[in-house]
């Protein structure tokens, strides 16, 4: 492998997507930026992964669209010349009760959640096999193993991450690529900022470590999946929840 590196992160403008950049951010690497609708908030990630010594690269595209994720992965091919790894991290919410939940939200989260992380894969794994080398991490959730009421539709696609990422990692170990998954637990993100005082206490009383995580915490598994070091770690889920699910 040469001593260039090229990373790529989908969903990386806030939260766990941008504290994985980071993580990944050293010097001699490129770090590709993707994200969809807040080119604000991808530049401050680019500032972050410069400062660490990265080279960041923005890359605007919708992981859902099959045609954007073709031109965007040919793009980031042409410039850069190799991907070594893939972090499948975007992901949205549409919540609502089964009862009451229209086609459409199912959908949406099936289509960015899952498909995408297909959609991504697809795009990597030949430039991968070709070099015999390459990490691909997904992140999922505590969701997919455990459920969760109103979540219906973005627990079968965090399942499905699991599902997924084992047997991709069944096809590509023999070529030296590794295929993995993070599954976040409570992580402090702009959704838990916003709960009541109550409702965080409530989802606190439920995490044995007393706390909510950080996005850096998450990172950190992340990038140790993404490593060298991990060689021999594959169609693996490691939990990082303060000890809410263990399995």
């Amino acid at each position: 492998m040469s001593e260039k590196k090229v990373v790529a992160v989908t969903g990386a403008s806030r939260g766990i997507g941008r504290a994985i950049a980071v993580a990944l951010a050293a010097p001699g690497v490129d770090v590709i930026i993707n994200f969809n609708s807040n080119p604000d908030a991808a530049r401050e990630t680019a500032d972050a992964v410069q400062a660490k010594g990265g080279a960041p690269h923005l890359q605007p595209f919708n992981i859902s669209d099959p045609e954007e994720v073709k031109e965007a992965f040919k793009s980031i091919s042409k410039n850069h010349g190799r991907v070594d790894v893939l972090v499948n991290n975007a992901g949205i919410t549409r919540d609502n009760l089964l009862a009451l939940m229209k086609l459409p939200e199912w959908d949406a989260v099936l289509d960015t959640n899952l498909k995408g992380a297909f959609l991504c894969s697809q795009a990597v794994v030949k430039t991968m096999m070709r070099q015999k080398y390459g990490r691909i991490v997904n992140v999922t959730s505590v969701v997919g193993v455990t459920g969760n009421a109103g979540q219906s539709n973005y627990a079968a696609a965090k399942a499905g991450i699991i599902g997924f990422t084992r047997s991709l990692a069944r096809e590509l170990i023999s070529r030296n690529i590794t295929v993995n998954a993070v599954a976040p637990g409570y992580i402090e993100t702009d959704m838990t900022h916003e709960l009541p005082e109550k409702a965080r206490k409530l989802l606190i009383d439920q995490i044995p470590a007393g706390r909510i995580g950080t996005p850096q915490e998450v990172a950190s598994a992340v990038a140790y999946l993404a490593s060298p070091e991990a060689s021999y770690i594959t169609g693996q889920v490691i939990h990082v929840n303060g000890g809410m699910f263990m399995g």
